[in-house]
């Protein structure tokens, strides 16, 4: 070698001999903390509320079905039908309600807003029908059904839910447009009058169930605008004052709350239901006694399949499969919050609150009913129990929370990852983040 080349060699570093580190993308790899780093991550992507809404609603809706099946079997052959007769009606209002799910996932927030008002009308119009003799249907001593024929029933007061929380997060999205929500005559009016309104008119029926589900999606709605403290605890006060006459007088709301925690059926039976719905859920055990398998819905439980599911569930599949349940409704309320806080739109913060509002309140009395830590209120479970008219409207406004889901900038830019052109991605055109696309710059570019 001559001394040239010599010189011109480079110099190598001394090779290490201990202390040798992992590449730079593998030290977060292992261990706790890098599964935590890679959990949040994954947590906090763009398209993670999307998934967890569609993929859990789905998953309630498709387990309801198995357990409806499940329940509904004895209760059929009981009244002289076919053991799937309540699976296929219901059956058939889950396919209504897919089309009704990918329809508001697909429109627009202008066509939401404007489907706000005359839904409010057509509900108040199909309530006032119930009361009228020989329209209305009474079921289980309430009047609040309408027949339509055969074996298919109609309940207005489910589709008022809908109804109000698109009419008022229109309205105080508006109002908000104004700046006129600092003034409690604006923040009041009219969503307290049509709220009332409509609590009246399910109150005649006697539904004081509809009625506190209602009053939770008011003032989620109030929450979500900003109410003050003080006017916050007036509507919650009179709201309670009102209820608690409407249950002092009533035997039937007084009986319900005396079986809060009850574990014998007490005089007259009265007790019945709550009682049978914890040994159905004492008996299943950690894993259940198998689909199917339920002692209770031989006659044991009243309404097995509807306000009572949960219970039946927890003895087939036991505290493995009512966890499910639970750990589902939770990831659908969380995907909720999140598609509500993190949106600018106001009418989409109010809609996204007052749906998840909605679910996750009904959700929390119907199994609170169950477990005997709340009173019956005759309320179902959210896309799980028997009844298609609280199926149609639910997925309704699941829909409506994946189309708000969808609309985020960064979830349009993930989607729009996922849907190359012509199979392949624009040539040239580089995804560096998930907001924006990046031009490669041709090569020598500095």
């Amino acid at each position: 070698m001559t001394a040239r080349s010599a010189k011109a060699a480079p110099s190598r570093p001394p090779r290490r001999t201990s202390g040798v580190r992992p590449p730079r993308g593998r030290r977060t790899a292992g261990g706790p903390r890098g599964l935590h780093t890679r959990l949040k991550r994954a947590w906090d992507r763009p398209l993670t509320a999307y998934y967890l809404i569609l993929g859990g609603s789905l998953l309630i809706t498709v387990l309801g079905l198995v357990m409806v099946y499940s329940a509904s079997q004895i209760k059929a052959l009981q009244s002289g039908l076919s053991p799937t007769f309540f699976f296929r009606k219901q059956l058939l209002a889950a396919a209504l309600g897919g089309g009704l799910l990918v329809i508001a996932s697909r429109l627009s927030v202008r066509l939401h807003r404007g489907l706000a008002y005359p839904l409010l009308a057509v509900s108040v119009f199909l309530m006032c029908l119930v009361q009228i003799p020989g329209i209305g249907v009474a079921v289980n001593g309430n009047q609040n059904w309408i027949s339509l024929g055969g074996p298919f029933q109609m309940q207005p007061s489910e589709f008022a839910k809908l109804a109000l929380v698109l009419w008022g997060a229109d309205l105080l999205a508006r109002k908000q447009g104004k700046k006129l929500l600092v003034q409690w005559k604006h923040l009041l009016v009219p969503l307290i009058p049509v709220a009332f309104l409509l609590l009246g008119l399910i109150m005649l029926g006697g539904d004081m169930g509809t009625a506190i589900i209602l009053t939770a999606i008011l003032f989620g709605l109030l929450w979500l605008a900003g109410a003050p403290t003080r006017l916050f605890v007036g509507v919650l006060g009179t709201a309670t004052v009102i209820g608690a006459l409407l249950i002092k007088t009533s035997a039937n709301r007084m009986s319900r709350l005396a079986c809060i925690g009850a574990t014998d059926p007490g005089p007259g039976d009265q007790c019945w239901q709550a009682v049978h719905g914890i040994y159905a859920l004492a008996s299943g055990g950690f894993f259940g006694s198998g689909l199917g398998a339920s002692m209770e819905k031989w006659g044991e439980l009243p309404e097995p399949h509807t306000d009572f599911i949960f219970a039946i569930t927890g003895e087939e599949l036991g505290l493995a499969g009512t966890l499910s349940v639970l750990a589902l409704f939770a990831a659908l309320g969380y995907a909720g919050i999140r598609v509500a806080g993190r949106t600018e739109d106001p009418f989409v913060r109010y809609a996204a609150g007052g749906v998840t509002t909605w679910i996750t309140a009904q959700a929390v009395i119907n199994i609170g009913a169950v477990l005997g830590l709340l009173p019956i209120a005759g309320v179902p479970l959210p896309l799980f129990s028997y009844g298609g008219s609280a199926l149609l409207p639910t997925m309704f406004a699941i829909g409506l929370l994946i189309a708000f889901a969808r609309d985020e900038p960064a979830a349009r830019a993930a989607l729009a990852m996922r849907q190359p052109v012509f199979g392949r991605r624009p040539a040239g055109v580089r995804w560096k983040t998930m907001r924006r696309r990046v031009k490669k710059r041709p090569s020598g570019e500095r």
